[in-house]
């Protein structure tokens, strides 16, 4: 499936193993016995991620439980949940599948085996464009080794001055994967939107000697939380906006649900910071499409550059607005 032109792109960040929820979710299903996390399969089917086999004895830990149901669901092989999560985020408009195994295990060997099992089963599930996410390179090189591209493109996810991340620009050219590019630098997380503009600006040029082409980088400026600091939310702007006026072919997005973390109202949050974030520059976000459907965040888009006459006499609006009905 190729990624569409004039719209949002939409990265779904739900196949993640270090995804958890809450025992207080309503999502939660603690009856005779049995404790797991319930869902509503796209046929309208209901159905259960069994979890009762980890779920804590002791009555003080039960009250404060994290559920790893993408683990959980990785080690038990569960292929309805594992569908559910991968189609559910393509249902609700996400054009990229993100996957990520790092919690699985701390054994380099062991996170291959499951990047290339999970990889090989996200291609039998979805055509979308999938992309495989670790902070260790090998384990990338594993995921691609497993990936068949007569199915689908990969993206890489991702590259940035870290030492070692440099190789990840090679992989890309040689695998005809899209690439993402974040704002760490060679000496930790950036301080302010001046550095994350200039930690892109070298991957922007290292990309450029490693031939990928400008619209398979997506250049990611990092979103963090601004409950641990209040210009955080503004450093990540003011770096959208100096990024899209010089680099105005690339994709800019982030990881927008990042910024509410540890705040009350998230959803109301995440989605005030996706409309900035828009209105800033960005053409991807990286979501969850079930939670934050992305289709409010296009039909505002689309308003917001002809009243700002990024869309002069309205013309791309009137052809959405039509494409709509």
């Amino acid at each position: 499936m190729s990624l569409p032109n004039n719209r949002l792109i939409i990265i779904g960040e739900n196949f993640n193993a270090t995804r958890k929820i809450k025992v207080t979710s309503p999502k939660i299903f603690h009856e005779d016995g049995k404790f797991g996390v319930a869902y509503t399969d796209l046929d309208g089917t209901k159905k259960l991620l069994d979890c009762t086999s980890i779920f804590p004895e002791d009555p003080n830990e039960q009250k404060t439980f994290l559920v790893p149901h993408i683990a959980h669901a990785l080690r038990t092989k569960d292929m309805d949940y594992i569908r559910w999560i991968i189609r559910s985020q393509e249902s609700a408009g996400a054009h990229i599948i993100d996957l990520c195994v790092d919690e699985m295990s701390v054994y380099p060997e062991e996170r291959y085996e499951w990047i290339r099992w999970l990889v090989r089963t996200a291609q039998e599930i979805t055509d979308s464009v999938v992309s495989i996410d670790s902070s260790d390179s090998d384990t990338i090189r594993a995921g691609l080794e497993a990936h068949d591209p007569a199915k689908s493109r990969p993206a890489i996810n991702s590259f940035n001055q870290e030492d070692g991340r440099q190789v990840l620009v090679d992989m890309a050219k040689e695998r005809n994967a899209i690439l993402f590019a974040n704002a760490s630098g060679n000496a930790g997380m950036p301080k302010d939107g001046e550095e994350r503009v200039a930690n892109l600006e070298l991957c922007m040029n290292q990309m450029d000697a490693g031939g990928i082409a400008m619209e398979d980088r997506f250049l990611d400026p990092l979103v963090f939380p601004i409950g641990a600091g209040p210009e955080f939310g503004n450093h990540y702007l003011d770096a959208v906006r100096e990024l899209r006026s010089r680099f105005p072919e690339v994709h800019i997005f982030g990881g927008h649900s990042n910024v509410s973390f540890g705040l009350p109202r998230r959803k109301l949050v995440n989605h005030t910071f996706v409309t900035l974030s828009v209105l800033a520059g960005c053409d991807s976000l990286m979501v969850d499409p079930v939670m934050n459907p992305p289709a409010i965040f296009e039909d505002f888009r689309h308003a917001a550059d002809a009243l700002t006459a990024k869309d002069e006499f309205s013309i791309q609006f009137l052809k959405y607005c039509r494409g709509q009905k």
